[in-house]
């Protein structure tokens, strides 16, 4: 299987944009991730001005656990890397 670094179509619905992300090549799926760890985590510093304390806390905790799996999948391209054909590394 090859395994793109961007979407190749517009998903209609949440449920095939899950599809088409989780077929990303793992190196961009783990930026992928990153990058929403960084929009959430940047939507509860907004919050946490606006005095939004528990809605920002409940933001900054998802942006650990997105960071989190980013490396999980950061980890799974370290290993898988050495494994793919030369067109999908």
């Amino acid at each position: 299987m090859k395994h793109p670094i961007r979407l190749q179509v517009l998903p209609e619905s949440l449920a095939e944009l899950a599809v088409e992300l989780g077929d990303l090549r793992y190196d961009a799926l783990e930026d992928f991730l990153a990058a929403l760890a960084e929009k959430i985590r940047a939507d509860a510093a907004k919050d946490a001005a606006r005095g939004r304390r528990k809605l920002a806390a409940s933001l900054e905790s998802a942006a650990r656990r997105i960071e989190a799996s980013a490396a999980d999948i950061g980890e799974a391209w370290r290993i898988s890397k050495p494994h793919m054909d030369d067109g999908d590394a």
